[in-house]
């Protein structure tokens, strides 16, 4: 059975049985791009700001009580997890998110409409438009419930990220007596220890923490009342006050109004610096994945300092053969981050006058690269961090025959006849202490080496 709704474009048959409607499917129709519908969070977040709406608009005396309580019923149902297969709009999707707007509306008015004893569709009861989306525009609400998501996410990745900063101070302390060259470009540079690379990654990592954090706050001013451009057309003052303080209330926050609505219904450079932000994480995570693959390649020509549990065969063809396969994949990682900030970079810069347009894409990409930086955190912690074990006989070794040694002793001896060691050393290829000793020096090294330690 096929119920008729009507639009300005005309009319369609819509499914007896769908809470959504013909704003909804138009919207299906028109924007069958990527095959991946709108973040359920984001939808769950859209229908919060309806019910607060709708309790600010029975305040401010432009709603009935039974509209107010079917809607909020609605919208209880919704942020539970029911009628999800009702959200039927492609991620990608042109105008603004007016379409994920309308999306939420009809449902939220079909079954308010239920609940009132009415059929769906039957409108003149209760209208998607002017009653769900009262004191509301598309601009103010899809932009104020994308802040409201990505914050939610950006908590999940915060315990992550602390996860793994626990791992690795774990391990810088497991580790801080292995002895180890540092190596800069590549080459030998001067002995540290295994321990405090481990604790420079975490030092690393919680910088790129609390950056987000700091940036984060952004977020929670809202524009909301603002409607169409941010001058509050269609509002009232007693609606801006009330839908606040509900928000607030239902979601636990500190949501505000941003200090200028017009600034905040057209610009989308929070995004953009929650965005670098997360672009920073991953380019961190990956230099940490970059230098756990340098250090465990081999097993027996490469730098071989490090063990990684192995997780997987390596080859189809070459027997035996493990790879580092979680570093890998935290790499990957970081590189599609990276993507989705030049993305969110040229979406938000190419909006125009009052509304930017291309705010779906900018949501889409940042819900991705907050669900990605949050499982590689969380995989690199404890599927390669915590179970690292260091082969201290051979980072020992290398201390013993690195070039590096020299340099400690440099500032006694002075740098050239220290290089001219060092051209002796590789030449003869023997370590430093054996061409130190000949020339009667080795008791300045290791005079040199007690003062160090």
């Amino acid at each position: 059975m096929m119920r008729i709704e009507q639009d300005a474009l005309g009319v369609i048959p819509i499914y007896e049985g769908a809470y959504y409607g013909i704003h909804s499917y138009r919207a299906k129709l028109n924007f069958e791009i990527s095959g991946n519908k709108v973040d359920s969070l984001l939808i769950r977040q859209v229908a919060q700001i309806k019910g607060a709406a709708a309790v600010a608009n029975e305040k401010a005396g432009v709603l009935s009580h039974q509209k107010m309580i079917v809607i909020c019923q609605a919208v209880e149902e919704i942020v539970a997890g029911k009628w999800a297969n009702e959200f039927l709009v492609d991620a990608f999707q042109g105008g603004a998110g007016t379409s994920t707007n309308m999306n939420v509306n009809e449902v939220i008015a079909n079954r308010g409409l239920e609940l009132m004893g009415h059929m769906k569709g039957e409108y003149m009861y209760l209208h998607p438009l002017d009653d769900v989306n009262r004191s509301q525009s598309t601009n103010d609400v899809y932009p104020s419930a994308g802040k409201m998501a990505v914050l939610h996410y950006l908590s999940q990745l915060d315990k992550t990220i602390a996860l793994l900063i626990r791992e690795l101070e774990q391990k810088a302390n497991e580790f801080a007596s292995f002895r180890k060259m540092g190596r800069t470009q590549l080459q030998e540079a001067v002995p540290t220890t295994v321990g405090a690379s481990f604790a420079a990654y975490a030092s690393n990592l919680k910088r790129c923490r609390e950056r987000i954090k700091k940036t984060s706050q952004e977020l929670k001013e809202l524009n909301l009342g603002g409607t169409a451009i941010g001058n509050g057309l269609n509002t009232s003052a007693i609606y801006r006050e009330i839908i606040y303080q509900e928000l607030n209330e239902r979601c636990q926050e500190n949501f505000r109004p941003a200090p200028d609505l017009i600034d905040a219904t057209q610009n989308t450079d929070s995004f953009v610096a929650i965005s670098g932000a997360l672009k920073t994480l991953a380019v961190s995570l990956s230099k940490i994945a970059h230098d756990l693959r340098l250090l465990s390649s081999g097993p027996r020509s490469g730098f071989s300092e490090l063990n990684l549990a192995p997780r997987q065969a390596g080859s189809s063809i070459m027997p035996g053969k493990v790879n580092p396969v979680i570093p890998e994949v935290i790499s990957q990682i970081a590189f599609q981050v990276i993507g989705n900030d030049a993305t969110i970079t040229f979406a938000a810069e190419s909006g125009e006058l009052e509304l930017n347009a291309f705010e779906p894409v900018i949501l889409t990409n940042l819900f991705e690269s907050l669900h990605l930086l949050e499982r590689g955190c969380d995989t690199l912690a404890n599927k390669c961090i915590t179970e690292i074990t260091v082969n201290q006989e051979k980072c020992e070794n290398d201390v013993r025959q690195s070039t590096g040694l020299v340099t400690e002793l440099a500032p006694i001896i002075g740098y050239e006849i220290a290089s001219k060691v060092v051209k002796e050393a590789l030449a003869a290829n023997v370590s430093i202490e054996e061409i130190l000793r000949q020339k009667d020096l080795f008791s300045l090294f290791e005079e040199q080496k007690e003062q160090v330690n």
